[in-house]
């Protein structure tokens, strides 16, 4: 069997990788998706890692990295840092090894995860809250790994994870009946990507690899514009499964390589594809998981009548996030709008605006206003959803002609993210 180009992620391994996730991950299905092969054009498969034990891949790389691991390297357990899917993962294979785990999260991790985790863990796992961020979480661990002599799991960086990662690429080539042209992933700190990209260029050298990345957080993309690994001062959190600040070294040697391309999404895109697939379909993604399915659109020309296989990375997504996912859906698509508007103090000013101003079909879904005695104007913050974008530019022109002074949100981040 040949050995991949890069050197550092050989097929023997990954066969091995594949032999040691028997009987913990399940072969996940290849599904053809008929909705979206209509709407682009082309044959769209989903490697659907939604439905893995953990609903996502993670356990794959976990596992795998735990198995290599010595009795004696073991003997204290190990450790990791994560606020999602990787802390399930490595949870999960504490539970199956019987293994103690310690899994460092950020104080402000949501319930609903960290309970997760200490169920796939059960009684081998401990889980450490503690600071505000996962670099917080992560120094800790680290520390608590040096003084303990315990086993540290990373999320991405290092070659048994990736080579647990790169099952799922076995897997689509072994389940797909056609040549594949298009391998569509998401992108986080680069072990999935660099797994199945070191798989498909050994075994489907033709097949086009393209990696997603979200556009607040382009890790990859730019370090690879770069020719190095960059630490990205800010980023926005949101697809939380992959918004890194730096992708891995090793990961960064393999996807600069082997990868066709990087591309980004965003974030409202990401959005209005998880309610898509939602109401559509009945499938539940995180927003990491919906990153291939997003990049779709704006590859539609490049895939028209190709063989497209997307990798839907994840599914545990919160609940209670869905309305911001549809607040972000809204905002890219033009039809959810927010104004400081300035109403005469005098009797009549509000209706007139809901009747002069406001479009039959206008909904108003945010309004704060509080009158102030001493003053000839008071301000309200307004949200406008819109049932077309091309609506705004009249609703604006109609309240100029009304004489309403506003000023408009939308486009002054800074005002936007304090008031709303």
């Amino acid at each position: 069997m040949p050995q991949t180009t890069t050197g550092r992620i050989t097929i023997d391994n990954i066969l091995a990788a594949a032999e040691n996730l028997k009987g913990i991950a399940i072969r996940t299905p290849l599904m053809p998706n008929p909705h979206l092969s209509e709407r682009y054009g082309a044959n769209i498969l989903l490697k659907r890692e939604d439905l893995q034990v953990v609903r996502s891949y993670k356990i794959r790389g976990a596992y795998n990295k735990i198995q290599s691991l010595s009795e004696e390297q073991l003997k204290n357990g190990v450790a990791c840092a994560s606020a999602g899917n990787h802390a399930q993962g490595v949870a999960l294979a504490c539970s199956k090894k019987k293994i103690k785990g310690t899994i460092f999260m950020p104080s402000p991790t949501p319930s609903q995860k960290v309970n997760q985790v200490k169920m796939f863990g059960k009684e081998y796992v401990k889980v450490v809250l503690t600071g505000d961020t996962f670099d917080d979480a992560f120094h800790e661990a680290l520390k608590f790994c040096e003084e303990g002599d315990v086993a540290f799991i990373p999320p991405f960086d290092d070659e048994k994870i990736i080579e647990g990662q790169a099952t799922v690429g076995k897997e689509i080539i072994e389940d797909s009946h056609e040549s594949i042209d298009y391998l569509i992933l998401p992108i986080g700190g680069g072990g999935l990507a660099a797994g199945l990209a070191s798989y498909f260029k050994v075994l489907s050298p033709s097949t086009k690899i393209i990696g997603v990345e979200p556009a607040g957080a382009p890790a990859m993309k730019v370090s690879i514009e770069k020719g190095e690994v960059v630490t990205l001062d800010n980023i926005d959190k949101f697809v939380d499964g992959a918004a890194v600040r730096r992708v891995g070294d090793i990961t960064f040697e393999i996807c600069n390589e082997l990868l066709d391309e990087v591309i980004t999404v965003s974030e409202g895109q990401v959005c209005g594809e998880i309610l898509r697939l939602y109401n559509e379909q009945a499938i539940v993604v995180e927003p990491a998981g919906a990153l291939a399915i997003t990049a779709l659109q704006s590859l539609r020309t490049d895939i028209k009548g190709k063989n497209v296989v997307c990798v839907v990375s994840g599914s545990n997504n919160d609940i209670t996030r869905t309305m911001e996912i549809k607040e972000r859906s809204l905002l890219y698509e033009g039809l959810k709008h927010y104004f400081i508007v300035n109403f005469p103090q005098r009797a009549g000013a509000l209706r007139e605006f809901l009747i002069d101003v406001l479009g039959p079909d206008h909904d108003i879904t945010h309004f704060e206003y509080s009158k102030k005695n001493s003053r000839e104007q008071g301000p309200a913050l307004i949200g406008i959803e819109l049932q077309n974008r091309d609506d705004l530019q009249p609703l604006m022109d109609r309240m100029a002609t009304k004489r309403f002074k506003f000023e408009y949100v939308n486009d002054q981040p800074q005002l936007f993210h304090y008031l709303i």
